[in-house]
């Protein structure tokens, strides 16, 4: 039993790098074919598109910083708690930055439309950023009261 927590600690130490850079890796991907599809029916403010689809790539940054804070040496006493942090706010930034590139697709094929709504159509993707924010500063919070 002592191999699985240990384990599962150090799955828990990468996971918020590994499943943040999945969800960059998606958001951006999902933002950035809005961008491009985008450009082809504007004349200009082409660079606002591909701004915008670099947004999710927060969750891969927050995710380094978790990785930092979560990386000691991995024992009985503190493994499970590295590994539900880990794991859980990987799992998390996975969902944000996923339904941040989506909520962005949504802002670029608006304000292709009606460039006037550009800056409150990016709106519900800074919420969706917004919970990634929560996540982090939370496990900040947590990992700083594991047992070394």
């Amino acid at each position: 039993m002592d191999q699985v927590i240990l384990v599962l600690g150090w799955m828990g130490i990468y996971a918020p790098v590994a499943l943040g850079t999945i969800a960059s890796s998606i958001g951006c991907t999902l933002a950035g074919q809005a961008a491009a599809g985008a450009m082809l029916d504007v004349e200009s403010g082409y660079g606002k598109f591909i701004g915008v689809a670099a947004m999710p790539s927060t969750q891969a940054i927050l995710g380094i910083v978790i990785m930092f804070t979560l990386n000691r040496e991995v024992t009985v006493a503190n493994g499970a708690g590295i590994a539900a942090i880990g794991l859980l706010s990987g799992i998390a930034f996975l969902f944000n930055g996923i339904y941040q590139g989506r909520s962005l697709v949504s802002a670029i094929d608006a304000s292709k439309h009606k460039p006037e709504v550009f800056g409150m159509s990016l709106a519900p993707a800074a919420i969706v950023e917004g919970f990634a924010v929560f996540t982090f500063v939370f496990a900040l919070v947590l990992s700083g009261s594991l047992p070394d």
